[in-house]
């Protein structure tokens, strides 16, 4: 599903128009992201939640040339499904 399929079925579930279903899900975004950034989780009950963990810096190794290449120390965003989402995803019936 990509975002405008996902505009699509958020808009026929709640009832509002595909225009506000747009602003609300990149508000959504902006606002996961913007907390992201300053190192807050965001916990979504039954659904998930989002964070930032931080990547140590490490050496790996170029195929090609057998290199060794080194990676710097970054932070990863991070998702961890709920337990309703998991149940969902791992229930039989469609």
């Amino acid at each position: 599903m990509n975002k405008s399929e996902l505009i699509s079925s958020m808009a026929e579930t709640s009832g509002l128009t595909k225009t506000d279903t747009a602003k609300a899900l990149d508000a959504f975004i902006a606002s996961v992201s913007s907390a992201l950034k300053s190192g807050s989780d965001i916990r979504l009950v039954g659904f998930g939640t989002f964070s930032v963990s931080k990547r140590s810096a490490t050496t790996a190794v170029n195929p090609q040339t057998k290199q060794p290449i080194k990676v710097p120390a970054r932070k990863v965003a991070k998702f961890k499904a709920g337990k309703a989402l998991q149940e969902v995803v791992n229930s039989s019936k469609k």
